[in-house]
């Protein structure tokens, strides 16, 4: 479910900032806004960001190699890494440079029907991308608050898209709001004060992603929850007196490495053992169905 709801969030967010970013090109050709040419960058950021997350998808699943044993799920997180260095260069560092210009060097606003037209448009098709993600991560939050689900997802796309639409939704009010300032005042420094706007959210959103990511490439435990239903398949297990050692670790967003030591009943000789962990790391596989990789080693009673 995960899998298959996040494609298909990152697929509207891609749809959604292709059009949006030919509408605000357009605009800015008319208006010579630099808050419409900051969200026009940020737009394009957008799109080549979602590609980024479903080129990850696809490299990710490729099969195990002899030079990688275990796959390359984390592929997904190098390039939601990926993602935060783009929004931060390709987003928020030019949108504050676009700012700066502007409010050093002011020019009038032009044309501007086009700019609230198209931001209103904007705002429209950024809802909608957002609704699909907030859907489709509703189904995996279980009554989490959005910022611990945020930080406690495995699968990036989701994460990665909550706060890119977010963060673009709040640009586009930026955007809006300096052109109307500009317009009502006829001051164009607000229009460059909504551009440096956009241009700081985005280095929080960047900054952000890039926290949440670092910590997954690096290597995860899986959530406590997986943790205590591997626990409880071991103390379970009739075969097992006793576990230390429990260590888990994410290959990727469905895949977890689990390993201990065991404690096998007294008196089984070297078949019984080993016929013993091969029935329970079944057992965990069939419970944890995320454990794709189990290593159970046999321990010695402790006197």
């Amino acid at each position: 479910m995960s899998g298959s709801g996040s494609q298909e969030a990152t697929l509207a967010a891609l749809a959604a900032n292709v059009g949006i970013a030919v509408t605000k090109f357009v605009a800015f050709v008319f208006t010579g806004s630099s808050s419409m040419l900051a969200e026009s960058i940020h737009s394009v950021a957008d799109s080549g960001n979602q590609g980024l997350l479903l080129f990850g998808r696809t490299r990710a699943a490729r099969e195990p190699t002899p030079d990688h044993p275990f796959g390359f799920g984390r592929e997904r997180y190098f390039y939601a890494f990926l993602v935060s260095v783009v929004l931060f260069f390709g987003g928020g560092m030019f949108a504050l440079y676009e700012g700066y210009e502007k409010v050093a060097h002011p020019h009038p606003l032009e044309s501007w029907p086009w700019a609230i037209g198209v931001l209103l448009a904007a705002i429209v098709m950024e809802g909608l991308s957002l609704r699909t993600a907030v859907r489709n991560a509703g189904r995996l939050r279980r009554g989490r608050s959005w910022s611990r689900y945020i930080r406690e997802a495995k699968a990036p796309e989701l994460p990665v898209i909550l706060l890119e639409d977010s963060a673009a939704l709040a640009g586009l009010a930026f955007a809006l709001g300096g052109v109307s300032l500009t317009l009502l005042t006829g001051d164009p420094l607000f229009d460059g004060l909504g551009s440096i706007a956009i241009g700081l959210l985005l280095i929080v959103v960047a900054v952000t992603l890039a926290r949440e990511t670092k910590s997954m490439i690096i290597g995860e435990a899986a959530a406590p929850e997986v943790q205590r239903a591997i626990e409880d398949v071991l103390r379970q297990d009739a075969g097992i007196s006793g576990f230390t050692r429990l260590r888990t670790l994410h290959l990727g967003p469905e895949e977890v490495l689990v390993a201990a030591h065991v404690t096998v009943a007294d008196g089984s000789g070297a078949g019984q053992v080993a016929e013993a962990l091969r029935r329970t790391e079944r057992r965990i596989h069939e419970h944890v169905p995320l454990s794709t990789v189990v290593y159970l080693q046999p321990d010695n009673p402790d006197p």
